[in-house]
Formats: structure tokens, C-alpha cells, sequence
């Protein structure tokens, strides 16, 4: 059986409730996780832009511009070893479709969310996504296609024949590297909409006939299209023997993944130590060389994601104003002067030595230097991460930071999604509600 034909396969006979209750569990998690960052993503102002210009005409493209929204605000998930952010995609997609096709039983969505978030993941490690991320090729909008054909396919109760050739389709329209987005709304955002409009559409047109090549992933396609070195064998290796779910990391707070286990070290020396923030004088942050050069960027007046990706400036609001770590809009951060004045302190060191960890995880060992001492914190696994996951009370900690008093029926419309048809149809409505108002 050819590779695509194996994925199609499980596309078509995975079912979310035959998962260990722990792994439904973490399911929903993840699911009630995408739909707080979609109403907090409606809410900023590169949210509304993207509301505003992007097209509605059809369920695949509304599914796309959902995704860009959740994908925006940087509190989604991530799966580390692919340094993919499934969930973004896979639950925007789902949703949209059951919205679009009326179609609310709460396996269908559940599985369907869990084969597109499986194959996304995936595709990511057999591409190596944590590694190649640095050079160019982003994997969530590399993989986006293939999850959302997966998903489409699933939903519109394709056969096994079409969902092979759908998912054939979906990855001849997965792009390579992108280049460096410029302007006031980030064409990454618009890109990643595209690329989760175009696997809906393979897998429409697969559903009316349309063939592809269910043997694309038996030869080196990968290589002669792509340049990819990949890991074909990845895609199926104890396929349907358990979910993704316990390898993926909810994040703590607002900020790229690579800078969370910093800023976690650096809190946990200064409360612990009751370390004054004007008493330090330096901090000296050693991260693996694949991501060392990311976090040392500098937070540039007009440029939001700056401040999510600079680990010394989101250090500085750790020490100076910890709760604007939670706030996604970052309006106005050049004026966090006492932020800023600390950002200049850190030092960012690439360090092989926290290879071993990478890219299971993505570690930090972390020294301050304050009043004549030099305090040391290595963080492996960040809070959030496999072995330190969210449960309920922690996820609805981060989304009352997040989004305040609303935030009690953003949880339970997520918590209790999959638990009845009715359920399944309020999760659907909340997200579409917040988001295409």
C-alpha cells in the first residue's frame, strides 16, 4: 500500500472516542485552547484588518481567514518536534465545516480535528520542521494543506480512494520557503489562509472526481520538488496507535515558543530570590544554536511580532510588567522603558549543549547577574510542555488573563464541545460568532 493510501486509510477509520480518555482529554484541551486565541485574535487590531480584507465567499475560505486569526496572536499551540502549530489550522477548519455542512456529531469533528492535526504533525517531523524552520521553510504553512484536505475529506465523508487522491492534491499545493513579509498587515497571516483554503479545496474537488497521485510520497517527490531530505517512513509509523496529543505543548502565555523556557528560568530565579529588577546588572540566556539568532532579535518600534519573538525584551516585561507577557495587541511596548532598559542587559548565547534536548523541547539555561551574586535556572520542559501539561484550571488561568471576565463561557463551550451534537454546534457557533462579527 502506497504511503498516501496508508494516511488515507486512517483519514477515513480514526475515531477520537476510541482514544484514552486522558488523550480525549488533552483533545479537548487543545481545542477549547484554539478558541480562546480566535475570540482574543478577533479582538486585536491585526485581527479586524484581516477580517476586513480577506474574502468569505466560501466555508474553505473562512476556514483559511479563521485560521490566520487564531494563528496571529502567538497563544496557539505547538507541537515542538515539527515546529508546527496544528491546532490553528485543524480546529478553525473542522469547526467552519461542521458550521457549513450542518453536520455537528461529535466524533466526525473530534476525529476529524485529530487525523488533520496527526498528518500536519507528521509531515513536520519527516521534514524535519524544528530544524528546517531556520532555513525559510515555515512548516505550519508547508503542512496546512495536507491537514485541512485530511479534515475536508473526513467531513465530507469521502471514500477512501477519494480522500487519497485529495490528499495527493493538498500536497502538490504546499509551498516551499517564503521570503520576508513587509507592510501593515503581515502577509503571513494572509499566506497560511490561503494555504488552509487550498487543502479544503482538494479534497472538494477530489469529492467530485478529480484524481491526483496517490503515489506522490513513494519516490523522491519530496526531494526533486522541495530540496527535502524527509523521513517518508514518519508519515506512518504506529499510525493510529495513539494521538499526537501527548507530545504538543499548550503555551503559558503570548510569546514564540523558543523564548518561553527564558523567560520561565528568569521569573523563577527572581521569585525566588526576591531579586530586585534594578539590582541586576547583567542576564546571559543559552539556547540552542537552531533558534539562538530568533530570540536575540531586538523589539522594534512598529513591529509586533518583535516583541513576541525577542526573548531580552520579553524578559524585561517578566520583570517589569509580567502581565503585559499575556497581552497579545503589545500596543504601544517601546513606551515599557523599564522593559527595555533590562531587554539591554540580556546577552542571548547559542549553546550545543542544550542540543540533546532539541527539539523534543526547546530548553533555556538562563544567569543573572544581581548584587554580587550570579543566579543560574535551566529550564528542559516549560510549563505547558509533555510532562508539565495544561489541565482545565490551568487553561482557564491563562484564558481569564487573556480575555477577562468572558472567558468563563469561552472554557465551557470548549470543555464540552464533543460531549453531544448540541455541544459540538455551541463550540462551532462560539468561534464563528467572535470571530466573523
Amino acid at each position: 500500500m502506497s504511503v498516501i493510501r496508508e494516511l488515507a486509510a486512517f483519514v477515513r477509520s480514526a475515531s477520537a472516542a476510541r482514544l484514552p480518555e486522558a488523550e480525549r482529554a488533552m483533545l479537548r484541551r487543545h481545542v477549547t485552547d484554539t478558541l480562546v486565541a480566535a475570540v482574543a485574535g478577533a479582538r486585536t487590531t491585526e485581527g479586524r484588518a484581516l477580517r476586513k480584507v480577506m474574502p468569505r465567499i466560501s466555508a474553505a475560505d473562512a476556514a483559511g481567514l479563521l485560521s490566520a486569526v487564531v494563528r496571529h496572536t502567538e497563544i496557539d499551540d505547538i507541537h515542538t518536534r515539527s515546529c508546527t502549530t496544528p491546532s490553528s489550522v485543524t480546529v478553525p477548519t473542522a469547526l467552519v465545516l461542521a458550521g457549513e455542512y450542518n453536520s455537528y456529531d461529535a466524533d466526525t469533528v473530534a476525529s476529524a480535528i485529530w487525523v488533520g492535526t496527526e498528518l500536519m504533525t507528521r509531515l513536520g517531523v519527516a521534514i524535519d520542521g524544528a530544524r528546517i524552520l531556520y532555513r525559510g521553510l515555515w512548516p505550519t504553512y508547508f503542512t496546512a494543506p495536507l491537514g485541512t484536505a485530511a479534515i475536508a475529506s473526513r467531513m465530507l465523508h469521502l471514500s477512501e480512494e477519494q480522500t487519497a487522491h485529495a490528499l495527493s492534491l493538498a500536497l502538490m499545493l504546499s509551498a516551499g520557503r517564503s521570503g520576508r513579509f513587509h507592510g501593515a498587515l503581515p502577509g503571513r497571516s494572509v499566506i497560511l489562509a490561503m494555504a488552509v483554503a487550498n487543502g479544503v479545496r482538494a479534497a472538494q474537488a477530489a469529492k467530485d472526481g478529480v484524481g491526483g497521485d496517490p503515489a506522490l510520497l513513494d519516490g523522491p517527490w519530496l526531494k526533486d520538488a522541495h530540496g527535502i531530505d524527509a523521513k517518508v517512513e514518519a508519515l506512518t509509523a504506529g499510525l493510529g496507535g495513539a494521538s499526537i496529543y501527548p507530545q504538543m505543548t499548550i503555551k503559558p502565555f503570548c510569546s514564540a515558543k523558543q523564548a518561553i523556557a527564558a523567560i520561565e528560568a528568569f521569573t523563577s530565579i527572581i521569585d525566588h530570590d526576591n531579586v530586585p529588577p534594578d539590582s541586576i546588572s547583567k542576564v546571559v540566556v543559552r539556547v540552542p544554536p537552531p533558534y539562538s539568532r530568533m530570540v536575540a532579535m531586538k523589539a522594534e518600534a512598529g513591529a509586533r511580532a518583535s516583541t513576541i519573538v525577542s526573548a531580552a525584551f520579553q524578559i524585561g516585561l517578566a520583570a517589569c510588567r509580567r502581565e503585559r507577557l499575556y497581552d497579545i495587541e503589545r500596543a504601544d511596548a517601546m513606551n515599557e522603558t523599564a522593559a527595555l532598559a533590562l531587554a539591554g542587559k540580556v546577552e542571548i548565547v547559542a549553546d550545543e549543549t542544550l542540543l540533546e534536548f532539541f527539539p523534543a523541547t526547546f530548553p533555556a539555561d538562563v544567569e543573572v547577574s544581581a548584587g554580587g551574586k550570579t543566579l543560574r535556572k535551566r529550564v528542559t520542559a516549560a510549563n505547558g510542555d509533555p510532562g508539565r501539561a495544561f489541565d482545565d484550571a490551568a487553561l482557564a488561568d491563562k484564558a481569564r488573563r487573556i480575555l477577562g471576565p468572558s472567558s468563563t463561557e469561552i472554557i465551557q463551550a470548549g470543555l464540552d464541545g464533543f460531549r453531544s451534537e448540541d455541544g459540538c454546534k455551541r463550540l462551532a457557533d462560539v468561534m464563528w460568532q467572535a470571530t466573523m462579527d
